[in-house]
């Protein structure tokens, strides 16, 4: 899924820069010279954890490894501020949610035993991104993003073999592309996000089946990872 989102971008891009060899009339040409840009955004992207297991054994001998085997596709929904700053840069707002699940996989090394587990997850964030846009042409403008987005999960579930911390912090960058059409821009975006955080909650008092401590055990570490095709419209 991943590469066929990246796929699709390229092609997006490659079909604008072809659609932008001749010079013709701007649509919207003093959008970009406002002060404060508004708008609002819808997406598509899937999530992810980076798992960094310990190999540690149990009282009983078993050792168990956790993965996140399979992705499922969320959606986003949010609203943008956007302040310009010079003609090539911009610092944009852009507070958002993004639900979306994972399936976290646990298999024994010796006997094959498998334990899952669905994690739901409703994150609200505020990213502040700074966006590097190159010349205008035509009614085309590539950019490139980098931001920070502060990020809480709204729906944690507690008395599971994984409990995760609500609160963490993404890196994100990524790439997009002003579309200036006659009454509105559009900007379609691939970005990819990367949490910073150990976000596995380790002191589980929360758990009233003590058997499912091993899966907790069994894990040093886990950072969240999303890709993420997002459509601006301004």
């Amino acid at each position: 899924m991943k590469r066929i989102t990246l796929f699709l971008f390229i092609i997006l891009c490659v079909a604008i820069s072809m659609a932008a060899q001749t010079r013709k009339v701007q649509n919207r040409p003093y959008i970009d010279q406002r002060l404060w840009h508004y708008g609002f955004l819808v997406g598509i992207h899937m999530q992810d954890y980076k798992i960094v297991n310990n190999g540690i054994a149990t009282d009983d001998g078993e050792v168990w490894f956790a993965d996140v085997p399979e992705y499922s596709p969320g959606f986003s929904v949010g609203v943008l501020g956007e302040l310009y700053l010079n003609k090539h840069m911009s610092l944009r707002f852009v507070p958002t949610l993004s639900f979306g699940d994972k399936r976290v996989v646990w298999r024994e090394q010796e006997s094959g035993e498998r334990q899952s587990q669905n994690v739901k997850s409703a994150y609200l964030g505020v990213p502040i991104d700074l966006k590097f846009s190159a010349e205008r042409f035509n009614n085309y403008r590539p950019y490139v993003m980098v931001g920070l987005s502060p990020t809480m999960d709204l729906s944690i579930k507690k008395a599971r073999p994984l409990l995760v911390k609500p609160f963490d912090c993404f890196i994100e960058v990524g790439m997009g592309c002003d579309v200036y059409l006659p009454f509105f821009k559009l900007i379609p975006e691939l970005k990819f996000c990367f949490g910073l955080a150990n976000i596995i909650e380790k002191k589980r008092t929360d758990l009233t089946d003590k058997s499912l401590m091993k899966f907790t055990e069994s894990i040093d570490k886990v950072k969240s990872r999303m890709i993420a095709l997002t459509f601006y419209f301004e």
